[in-house]
């Protein structure tokens, strides 16, 4: 516990004291819009909002993630996975004047849960689908966000349909506040390279989906599973792949 393997431990050291090691690492590297006006007085990230509030909930503050109170302010959360819906329910909860969540796709592509996005509903926050944020706009603190419509296009490398700008279509959606959940991807340590465990251009931890050893790495004796391998997703997805690993480990270690 608080040590960063690679800082404070060698992960040669793990390597060297046991048979196999299993990589859970999360996916913690916050995703930008790249838009101006992101860096604001009034705009949030996801994480830091929803950890400090969970900190209060708790019954202590934390130094290192102060309370972000959004009682009485109009506020727009830009995303639509399960970050923001969690956003969208802890404003209204915290007593948000109003809760507006804009998210660029259309809700049939939307990749939140269909029983978050029915529960924020209704708890009363107003959806905008085929939104795209374009600029954050105000002076010394956050006035709105500037967004253009979208319609659905073909589908990316990833599968998934891409939304299109519709020109002549922007708009600014009144905000006093607003959270940024465009969700989260690995960040590689360095160390990867040195013991061959080889990621894929998203960042994510190459890992055998199949065959006899499920979530094994490129390195045989590293195993990983999580949002490190498929991306941000659910815990109970992470814990399921830990259990598959598990029983590839015992495999590989012929237990």
């Amino acid at each position: 516990l608080n040590t960063r393997i690679g800082e404070d431990k060698p992960f040669q050291d793990l390597l060297d004291e046991y048979d196999a090691v299993f990589l859970g690492m999360g996916a913690y590297d916050y995703v930008r819009g790249g838009f101006p006006g992101e860096d604001l007085p009034g705009v949030h990230e996801a994480l830091p909002y929803l950890v400090a509030n969970v900190y209060r909930e708790l019954g202590h503050d934390e130094a290192a993630a102060p309370y972000i109170d959004l009682a009485g302010k109009n506020v727009v959360v830009l995303g639509g996975g399960d970050t923001g819906m969690d956003c969208n329910r802890t404003a209204i909860r915290q007593g948000a004047e109003s809760v507006t969540c804009a998210y660029r796709r259309d809700e049939a592509n939307m990749p939140g849960s269909r029983r978050e996005v029915a529960n924020s509903k209704e708890e009363g926050i107003r959806f905008l689908f085929n939104r795209q944020p374009v600029e954050i706009v105000g002076d010394e603190q956050v006035t709105g966000v500037r967004v253009i419509e979208t319609r659905m296009g073909a589908a990316g490398s990833d599968g998934r349909r891409r939304p299109e700008p519709i020109p002549g279509t922007e708009e600014v959606l009144p905000a006093d506040a607003v959270v940024i959940a465009f969700g989260f991807r690995p960040d590689p340590p360095d160390w990867f390279d040195e013991f061959g465990i080889e990621t894929l251009p998203s960042g994510r931890v190459r890992a055998a989906s199949l065959g006899p050893y499920p979530y094994q790495t490129t390195n045989p004796m590293i195993f990983a599973g999580g949002d490190m391998v498929r991306g941000s997703d659910l815990v109970v997805t992470a814990v399921h792949e830990g259990r598959e690993a598990a029983k590839g480990i015992a495999r590989y270690l012929e237990v």
